[in-house]
Formats: structure tokens, sequence, C-alpha cells
């Protein structure tokens, strides 16, 4: 379905929640009250409550118990939360679930918190247990090493690799998902020598003489990927039980896969047909190889089986940490062989970023773009402001993905473009003290995912975890737009914080708007489906620094539990 026909729903929904009083009338099966509960319910008309009650996946009635009761009926079935809080379930902005799925059958690469590996010596062990984990495996893979926060500052080579075996072909991508590093007999099977070009946006790392020293950056790690075998289709759709898992153990009720392709979009589309998912799944065709694929996978704005097509995604450019971000200036240190005016580089022309914009717009198609450099967010709006000239404005929300280093004049040009961005502000923990030490310098590093600025500028944002990159973990999520705390203790950026609420509603409401689902989900709304999470605490009272360490003890998907903590 082309946002054509989105907005026209959107329009006639919103007609008929103006003409909704606080109640549904579906009394054909029994409704579930959840009393003595904080809810909060990110509806303006009504911020706050004591008790919801749903039925039939929906969100029956919200206000007090005697209210709620009332309407329920005496048939009711009664919950007492004891004082717990519910909140709309939260979505995730952008993400990745089938990278995260096949990741399962990965080696763990990351550092502390989220793995083990804090040096090269690490990393080889790591892949070494791995590979005795499974033995019959032709290839050895890993993902999630940082070399920002490993003891040697650097990426392994693949004469270190080959320590891990020099018989098999050994692939480790780097935590960002935009490098990778091959031994020798990975590179030998890519056919990668010393006569192998670079590829437009991408660069093989090389030793004097021009020998590949095993890392590839971007579009260079395509003929990696090509000769890397995935787990086969029913590999795949087994581990989707476990996956969803993780989300709803985060609270997480709606997922994005960011960057589909023609065998994950296979997945999604069987583990659908067979009623394997049980979370709302929107995929984004990643537009790479162009759209011919899109007509077999039209976007649509319904789900079928709790999956759909939201749109298209392209890549702007690459990864702040790992040092391909295009920028306007240089990196405050660039990386290791590159000159002092290096500022990354493009992942696509601008001819081929306006074909696509102009795609986009001219069939209706919703549209996420990579850019985590302010360069790549100058092409963005470009691109955007010569689509809206060409076409007309109109409710597009065009989403700018990560839009980590944008400046005020850029916020500004968003407001104006209808540009929705969302930020990856996960970044001010997990790589907050790179950024400001290595890669951005105090002054830009400071500002990265400027919240505040788009708040006071009436910018409309979302925030993401861009899981595998990080956990779905949405409570440290929260704690991170909140505080802006680095891993060594140290605020980041103080003046570009969210408040709680805001940062709630970037999670939910927000995000639902992002996906042109605002009317059904993202608030506690009468008439919306009950999608719900149950903190043990209330964010909005709690200290904020103790944010992240809130549990989620229950996930609720359409009425029905799919998450409860053992306690």
């Amino acid at each position: 379905m082309t946002i054509r026909n989105v907005v026209s729903i959107a329009a006639c929904m919103s007609v008929l929640a103006a003409c909704t009083s606080n109640t549904i009338t579906t009394p054909d099966q029994q409704a579930t009250v959840f009393v003595n509960a904080t809810v909060i319910t990110v509806d303006n008309d009504t911020p706050s409550a004591e008790a919801l009650a749903i039925r039939d996946g929906k969100i029956l009635a919200v206000g007090s118990r005697a209210e709620v009761q009332a309407i329920a009926g005496r048939n009711s079935k009664v919950r007492d939360m004891k004082g717990k809080t519910m909140l709309p379930g939260f979505i995730d902005a952008h993400g990745h679930i089938t990278y995260t799925n096949r990741l399962q059958l990965s080696a763990n690469l990351a550092p502390p918190p989220v793995g083990p590996v804090s040096s090269i010596a690490e990393l080889i062990e790591t892949m070494k247990s791995h590979h005795k984990e499974y033995p019959d495996a032709q290839w050895i893979v890993g993902f999630g090493y940082d070399d920002s926060l490993m003891t040697e500052r650097r990426h392994p080579t693949k004469q270190e690799l080959d320590q891990v075996s020099t018989e098999l072909p050994v692939a480790v991508t780097h935590v960002s998902g935009h490098l990778m590093s091959c031994n020798s007999k990975c590179l030998e099977l890519a056919g990668v020598t010393a006569e192998t070009q670079d590829p437009d946006g991408g660069l093989f790392r090389r030793l004097p003489g021009g020998e590949p020293n095993g890392v590839a950056e971007e579009t260079a790690m395509r003929l990696f990927n090509d000769v890397i075998p995935s787990p086969d289709l029913a590999q795949q759709k087994a581990l989707l039980e476990k996956t969803q898992a993780e989300y709803a153990g985060y609270g997480v009720t709606t997922v994005q896969d960011g960057a589909s392709y023609g065998e994950t979009l296979e997945v999604l589309e069987q583990a659908a047909a067979e009623d394997l998912l049980y979370l709302d799944v929107v995929s984004f065709p990643y537009m790479v190889y162009g759209v011919a694929g899109l007509k077999q996978h039209p976007p649509s704005a319904e789900y079928s089986n709790h999956y759909r097509v939201g749109g298209i995604k392209l890549t702007l450019d690459g990864s702040p940490q790992g040092k391909t971000a295009w920028l306007s200036k240089p990196y405050f240190h660039p990386p290791h062989g590159q000159g002092k005016d290096y500022a990354g580089y493009a992942t696509l022309q601008e001819e081929q970023v306006q074909a696509l914009v102009d795609y986009a717009f001219s069939n209706n198609v919703p549209m996420l773009a990579h850019a985590n450099g302010d360069a790549a967010a100058d092409q963005m709006i470009r691109t955007v402001r010569a689509a809206n000239q060409r076409f007309g404005k109109a409710d597009r929300r065009p989403v700018m993905i990560h839009a980590q280093t944008v400046r005020e004049d850029q916020i500004d040009a968003m407001v104006a473009e209808g540009i929705v961005p969302s930020y990856f502000v996960a970044h001010t923990f997990f790589w907050g003290d790179w950024h400001r030490d290595s890669v951005l310098g105090e002054q830009r590093a400071s500002r990265i995912s400027p919240l505040r600025s788009s708040t006071d500028k009436g910018l409309t944002y979302t925030i993401h975890n861009d899981t595998p990159v990080v956990p779905a973990d949405m409570m440290r999520l929260l704690w991170t737009a909140a505080n802006r705390v680095t891993r060594t203790g140290k605020v980041l950026g103080a003046e570009q914080r969210a408040t709680v609420m805001e940062g709630i509603r970037a999670m939910t409401l927000d995000a639902a708007y992002q996906f042109f689902e605002e009317n059904s989900k993202g608030s506690l709304t009468v008439g919306k489906r009950a999608d719900i999470v149950v903190l043990e605490e209330n964010p909005l009272e709690v200290p904020s620094m103790a944010i992240k360490d809130i549990k989620v003890l229950e996930t609720i998907k359409d009425g029905k539990t799919v998450f409860r903590r053992k306690l």
C-alpha cells in the first residue's frame, strides 16, 4: 500500500478516535481489568490512570478503578498490579531482527557489558572456543569486536586471524556492522588480492606494497559477504522464537528489520505464513541493488500474521565509531593511514541517492536513509528538498537513521522538509568517550544525538538501539537519553538531554508515528492495540540514573502475555 493509502487510513482513524469516548463496546469476549497500577498512557488527553481494561486485543477502557470496572462488567477478569507501572509496548524505531537472529550462531566478540572481548588475544581465544562448539562448521564467524575498546585500539589483521585457523575461513564483523576482518583463507575464497580495486563507497585496508591486511570497510565487505554462508531458511525460522523472546524481554512489541534483502525477506514472509511471528515485524528492503525487488515485496500499511513491508532503506555513509561516517569536517584523530583532512566518505553517488529518493516520493513509499555524518545528513536533506520541490510536499515522513552529528541548521531543515530523525542516542554511553577523545573532539561529540535542540525546534524524533549493534535494552536506551553518561561516568553534552517523558514518547507514540501507526499503537488509548509493557518501577519517579536498572516484568502483545519475568 502506498503512503497515500497510509495517510488516508490515518485520517479516517483520527476521525474515528475523535468520535469515540473512553470506551469501546464489543461485549463478545471477557475483558481483563488491571487495577492498582500506575498507568503512563502517553496520551495527552488522559496522561495517567490507575486502571486499564483490555478485550479482544484492544484497549477497552482507561481511568479510575471504578470507571474501568464498570465498563468492563462484572464478569471481567481482574488483575491486581500491586503498584507496578504500565506503559505502551516499546517500538524498535531502527534495528535488524533478521541479522540479530542469524548472529545466534556467531561468536560474541563484543566488549563488556555485552560480551567478553577486550583485546585481540581474547578475540582469538573466543573464536577458537566458538569453533569447538560448532566443529562441523565450514566457516568460523564472529560479530561485535570493537577496536575502540580493545587494548590495541585497532582491528585484528589477517595474520592474527590466521591464529584461529589457516585451513578454515575466519571472518569477524565490527560492532558497527560497517567493517570486518578476514583471515588469509577468507581473502582467498573472496578473491581479494593486491590487484583487487577498492569499490565505490568502500576500501580494503592494505599493507605496504598493496597487499590487503584483512580489514574491509563498507561496500568492500560485499565480496566477503557473498561467500560467507548463511544458516538455511529452516534454521533461521527456528531461531526466531528465541530472538523474539529476547526483544519481548526488553518490552519491545514492534520490531524493525532495517535493511532486508532477498533471503531475509523470504525468511520473514515464510515465518509469517507459518504463524511463527508473535511480535509485529516491519521490514525495509535495502535499495543498494535497486528497486526491482519491491515488485515481489510491495509495501503495505496492513500486517499479515504480524508482518509487513514498510518501505525502503538507503545507506548514505558509514559508522562514526568505525570512522567511516561522512563528516563535513575532518575526524579529530583520523584512522591510521589517513591524512589529517580525512572526513569519511559517501556510500552512494549523489545521482544514485536522488534517483532512489525520487522513486520513494513519486511512488509514495516510506523511506529510511542511514546518515551518521553531517555531510551525509546534508545529502539526505538536499535530495529530499529536491524531491519535495519536484513532487510537492506531503505527509511522507522520510526517516534519517542515526542522524548522529546533525547541526542546528540541519534540524531547522528537517523541520522544513518533514524529515523524522531516529537518533542512536545509546552512543552517548557505548562510544561517548571514544567520540570525545578520538572521533569528533569534545565540542562536536557533546552534541551527538541532539535531542534537546530537536524538541526545542519542534522536530519529532525517535530513538533506537540499532540491535544487534547494542542489545535491544529499552530501559538503558531511555537512561542514555535522559542522562548522556559515558562508560567512564562522564556526562557528554548535558544540554542535549531529553526529559524522561520525552524519551518514553520517542520509544512509543513518536515511534508509532514514524511507522504511520500512531492511530493503532504507541499510547494506551481506547481502541488502540493492547501492546503493553509492565515495569517494576515508574521511570518518571525514580532517580534518572536508576532508570537502566528498572526491570521489565511482563510484555503483552495484542492482549496476550508474550513475556513474563521469573521472580
